[in-house]
């Protein structure tokens, strides 16, 4: 997967889409503020991608190459229901860090968070190739650790609360900063918080899978 991430000025003006189709939406980034961002001309944005909602497209393909990277461990199910708890462990750990200490975490957040929030057309294409198989993954792996059917509405729950939690700690960093009168969240902060979240992963995970 990281074989395939992009490179030079393609790399570059993902990043800017990344950051300003986030920060301001899609209609109100200009092409020219993408350039200008990224370090280049315009007509390095239709060379690369055809156009701006080419690179648009382009943005939320890195997107789910990075979320399945952090995510990946859902595409291995192990045989026992011991293992895949430990395995729903270690993806905790993985996607909570990514998303507290990661620099580009925002930008993928934020730019995620905007399309969604604004329902347009590339939502069918977040949910196609993102949302749909990574949480169908990690309801397959959430079965094996509890003997629960993985299609079932109570499991399809709970993996979107599983992974919804990790993912409000990138959303409401500044107010839980504040709260906990950190300064910033670094890895021992995070550490704090996976540490938290997995005693209540384990828990849940006793109660559904008891006799």
């Amino acid at each position: 997967m990281e074989n395939d991430a992009p490179q030079g000025t393609q790399a570059a003006l993902i990043a800017a889409g990344l950051h300003l189709f986030g920060q301001h939406g899609f209609a109100a980034t200009s092409t020219r503020d993408l350039a200008a961002r990224a370090g280049t001309n315009v007509a390095s944005i239709a060379y690369h991608f055809g156009g701006k909602e080419g690179l648009r497209r382009a943005c939320l393909r890195e997107v789910a190459r990075r979320m399945q990277s952090v995510l990946s461990g859902a595409d291995r199910v192990p045989d026992t229901p011991e293992a895949a708890a430990r395995q729903l462990e270690t993806m905790l750990r993985a996607l909570v860090f990514f998303l507290t200490t990661a620099r580009e975490a925002a930008d993928l957040v934020g730019f995620m968070l905007r399309e969604i929030g604004e329902d347009g057309p590339a939502l069918d294409e977040i949910y196609q190739t993102l949302i749909e198989p990574r949480h169908r993954a990690v309801c397959t792996l959430w079965a094996r650790a509890t003997g629960q059917d993985p299609d079932s509405e109570e499991v399809r729950i709970s993996v979107f609360a599983f992974i919804g939690q990790a993912i409000y700690f990138r959303i409401g960093r500044p107010i839980v900063e504040r709260r906990m009168g950190w300064a910033a969240i670094g890895p021992a902060e995070a550490q704090k918080i996976v540490d938290r979240l997995t005693q209540h992963l384990r828990a849940i995970l006793a109660e559904r899978h008891a006799p």
